[in-house]
């Protein structure tokens, strides 16, 4: 898609090229073959290619009829030139997808802490069914025509149809007002050169990368990525999990973080809070009483989890709340909060 609108662009460059050319001959014939002035020369240019059937400017003699018959054939060719360019432009839809691209994009340009996944493959559609039922905005980079296809029926989706491994493709996608990235790539390469790119065109992105191999783990990481999934041993670890502790497992199950089954969890930005509850412990909060939410979890401003924390903590600045609860209790707990 990328080569084939450079190439529609040297057409028309070609074509407008050989256009002036035609328009410069012919004044330039008039000027010196009917020793016309340059604007009444001009004036017989323009009405002879485009055909319009004025009057001339006065008679012409023999060489000046010559030259405008030669004039009249010359335009002939570059208008089909012309209309042939366009017709093979509009014939492949490229006008359509044109205005249809360019729209997406200026919406794209718009967004703030979107979240851009890079492939929707097997990986990349589940992100993005879980980002959608989150209601985050959400850019798709994804290579493959049929895919792109697909996505364009979902306006709820912006999709960029390109390689993830090229920078112009993450700026098009707005990586420096990310939020975060996610790349589901099939090779792990492709997935850290992305990692790469993106760490560089955005320092506060977070980014996860899949990867199919242990070996890939550390280097992604290095390379900036902030997570690091392998879909294949996880899936594999699930599976013993569920031979060896079944209820527990079943259990996990249970909880969600997408509003499908009967008990969510949901965290909770401290600097998202109303001023007057971001100094208070977490009993002083009394989320339980009000929303009917218990609170399970709590991350320190320095990135550390801790699990059934004390009603007495102090809520920090820059810290997160995990609350657990049903589906009416998380919604009220999004109101009130």
């Amino acid at each position: 898609m990328f080569y084939r609108r450079i190439l529609f662009r040297a057409k028309i460059y070609i074509a407008l090229s050989v256009l002036i050319t035609v328009v410069g001959i012919g004044t330039l014939g008039y000027i010196f073959i009917a020793d016309y002035g340059f604007i009444d020369a001009f004036y017989m240019t323009v009405i002879t290619i485009t055909t319009v059937g004025f009057k001339e400017v006065r008679p012409l003699d023999l060489p000046s009829k010559i030259f405008t018959i030669f004039l009249i054939l010359m335009s002939i060719g570059t208008y089909g030139y012309i209309i042939s360019v366009f017709t093979e432009y509009i014939s492949n839809s490229n006008l359509v997808k044109d205005l249809k691209d360019r729209k997406v994009q200026r919406k794209i340009e718009k967004l703030k802490n979107h979240v851009i996944v890079c492939g929707y493959g097997r990986n990349g559609r589940q992100a993005v069914d879980r980002l959608k039922s989150h209601g985050k905005a959400c850019v798709v980079i994804e290579s493959k025509d049929e895919l792109v296809e697909e996505l364009e029926f979902d306006e709820s989706i912006y999709t960029i149809n390109g390689d993830a491994t090229i920078d112009d493709y993450l700026l098009k996608a707005g990586i420096e007002n990310a939020a975060s990235l996610i790349t589901t790539l099939p090779s792990d390469a492709d997935n850290l050169y992305v990692v790469l790119s993106a760490r560089q065109l955005n320092q506060n992105c977070t980014i996860v990368s899949r990867a199919s191999l242990d070996e890939s783990y550390k280097k992604l990481k290095i390379a900036g990525a902030t997570n690091v999934i392998m879909p294949d041993k996880l899936g594999g670890a699930h599976m013993a999990s569920l031979v060896v502790t079944p209820d527990i497992m079943e259990f996990i199950n249970r909880l969600a973080v997408d509003g499908e089954s009967a008990d969510n969890l949901e965290e909770i930005f401290i600097d998202d809070l109303p001023l007057e509850y971001q100094t208070k412990s977490i009993y002083e909060l009394d989320i339980r009483k009000k929303t009917g939410c218990n609170v399970i979890g709590y991350i320190s401003p320095g990135n550390e989890f801790m699990i059934n924390p004390s009603p007495d903590m102090k809520l920090q600045p820059k810290s997160k709340l995990i609350v657990i609860g049903k589906p009416e209790e998380i919604e009220k707990l999004n109101k009130l909060f």
